[in-house]
């Protein structure tokens, strides 16, 4: 008697079907043991609220926030720290012996400029993403922190996102085999930005937020080389931003493949997905934000749904500082270092001048953000 088809797409095990324990796995931020180095705040911004929450949780020391609007700075203090110091200089931060590191939360072309005095004074680096809008200045940066002994990451957030978390963690331990495919799609509404200084960024989409997902793509791909990157962006009808709130990005390896598609124009049912295909299992997330995400993961011997606890507002920042607070304490490079980050942003500029030529890029000779 032949085999059952299951949904026409070819033939299933019945044992891929059965329901299985998920795996244990070790996707939550993890925290420096024996130490609790004192952080400086630079830059008291809208998201820096999702920073000194998620500090504060953590038990994290945050001893001086720093804007130039002092106003930011102290309602800020008030809120989360009322014992820390505040400040309108960055300089400030960088004169106190007892802030071991410093969160450069300002935004990219202010962040420019405090590379070198914070690496100068000895500061170890948490770097809003995204990093640099110049990768050979980006690698000047890094390489000059490296010998001066200070660590530099980079706080791509969304790595310690629960559901993203759980998926690296698989892939690290084997559990998916060799990645062929990742697929994401992402569909919400951005018009909030409108009024805002993210709606002079042409690029917003592809850039300031799709760093996430071209930062993802390159930890699950591991050590594979993109080759060309197809990149697209439109207006959606309905927006009511200047940028524009459609893209989607191909990219091309010599043994896989991945597609990303943003829709920020989603005025109603935002849902937001990701599929990673292996060779040996798939792991698969999806729900209505960022913060609300089921994963499964499937195999040969059956199928799991892991029950993960946290979300990526405010847990991915917690993962951030605590990698590179652990890193400090371990004496080694942070996963999350700003090396490891230029191959996202490889990937991210390269999307970002398709879309404008129109023609496919190749990762990595594109040196700096075209907006």
């Amino acid at each position: 008697m032949p085999q059952e088809r299951d949904d026409s797409y070819g033939l299933a095990p019945e044992s891929s079907k059965k329901e299985r324990p998920a795996p244990l796995l070790p996707y939550e931020p993890a925290d420096p043991v024996s130490c609790r180095p004192r952080i400086g705040l630079i830059g008291c911004g809208g998201i820096s609220i999702q920073h000194l929450r998620a500090y504060r949780d953590a038990g994290y020391e945050v001893v001086m926030l720093c804007d130039r609007t002092e106003s930011k700075a102290d309602e800020l203090r008030r809120k989360f720290y009322p014992r820390a110091r505040t400040s309108t200089d960055f300089r400030d931060v960088l004169k106190r012996d007892d802030i071991d590191v410093v969160d450069l939360a300002a935004q990219p072309g202010d962040r420019a400029a405090m590379y070198g005095p914070a690496i100068e004074a000895g500061k170890h680096i948490l770097s809003q993403k995204p990093f640099v809008t110049d990768l050979d200045f980006g690698l000047r940066v890094a390489e000059t922190a490296h010998r001066r002994g200070v660590l530099l990451a980079v706080n791509q957030n969304g790595r310690w996102a629960p559901h993203w978390s759980w998926i690296r963690a698989a892939i690290s331990q084997g559990l998916l085999g060799d990645v062929t495919s990742v697929r994401t799609a992402v569909n919400w509404d951005h018009n909030w930005v409108a009024g805002s200084v993210f709606e002079t960024m042409h690029s917003l989409i592809l850039y300031d937020f799709g760093i996430h997902w071209f930062d993802i793509v390159s930890c699950f791909m591991g050590t594979r080389r993109p080759l060309r990157v197809h990149a697209s962006a439109a207006r959606a009808p309905s927006q009511r931003v200047r940028p524009p709130l459609l893209s989607q990005a191909i990219v091309e390896y010599d043994d896989a493949q991945a597609a990303l598609v943003f829709d920020a124009n989603t005025l109603f049912g935002e849902q937001d997905s990701t599929f990673v295909a292996g060779t040996r299992g798939t792991a698969e997330s999806t729900g209505p934000s960022l913060n609300r995400q089921e994963v499964t993961f499937s195999t040969a011997e059956g199928r799991s749904r892991p029950s993960l606890r946290g979300a990526w507002f405010p847990d991915g920042f917690h993962g951030t500082m605590g990698e590179l607070l652990r890193a400090i304490e371990e004496k080694r490079e942070p996963t999350n270092n700003a090396l490891d980050n230029i191959r996202s942003l490889e990937l991210c500029f390269a999307a970002v001048a398709s879309a404008a030529s129109h023609e496919p890029v190749t990762p990595g000779t594109v040196r700096k953000l075209q907006d």
